[in-house]
């Protein structure tokens, strides 16, 4: 050994206890932040239109805001990827029960998507209906929607009619062979 025991031994360097530098903890911190904000952005996205993907896709961004409390310094890729990834999951394993459960309630109207729902549903002329030059209006859903009919002849008040498309914000109807109490506002339930 070329060492002699008298030879000091060499100096450790101080391994550093302190805590991760404030630029970390500001990155966990926005990154927390713009998690739960989109959670809650998409949250509001799903009240207004009611098609269960924004729920889905909130409860991801909330999955990612887990991920940040828990581990703080994960990196940016492996949070979206896991919001991703619990969207996706809840997409295809909870979403097909939810709709059907909101879609099978016995109370208040519901109506599928913001246009799709409203094909095939009946409502009640509120006044004369004719052609895109001489538009009227039906109750749908306990609503007022303007609405034109392709029928040869304008459609008085009162009348039952189908709604078959859906062009805008207005309504394409023809009449219905029978005409049937109106419930809920001019929404019969199937």
């Amino acid at each position: 050994d070329l060492r002699s025991p008298t030879a000091a031994a060499p100096r450790r360097r101080a391994v550093p206890t302190d805590p991760p530098a404030r630029g970390g903890r500001r990155l966990t911190v926005t990154m927390l932040f713009l998690w739960v904000v989109a959670g809650l952005v998409l949250l509001a996205v799903e009240l207004h239109t009611v098609a269960f993907y924004a729920l889905f896709l909130a409860a991801g961004s909330f999955v990612a805001a887990i991920l940040v409390i828990f581990v703080p310094d994960s990196p940016v890729w492996v949070q979206a990827l896991l919001a991703a990834v619990a969207s996706i999951v809840g997409m295809l394993a909870l979403r097909p029960f939810a709709s059907r459960a909101f879609l099978n309630r016995r109370d208040g109207v519901v109506s599928r998507g913001v246009h799709g729902g409203l094909v095939g549903q009946e409502a009640l002329t509120l006044d004369a209906i004719g052609d895109e030059h001489h538009p009227g209006h039906v109750l749908l859903a306990s609503e007022r929607w303007l609405a034109v009919t392709d029928h040869p002849d304008p459609l008085g008040s009162d009348v039952a009619v189908g709604v078959i498309a859906v062009r805008g914000t207005t309504l394409l109807v023809r009449p219905l062979e029978r005409s049937a109490p109106f419930a809920e506002g001019g929404v019969r339930r199937g």
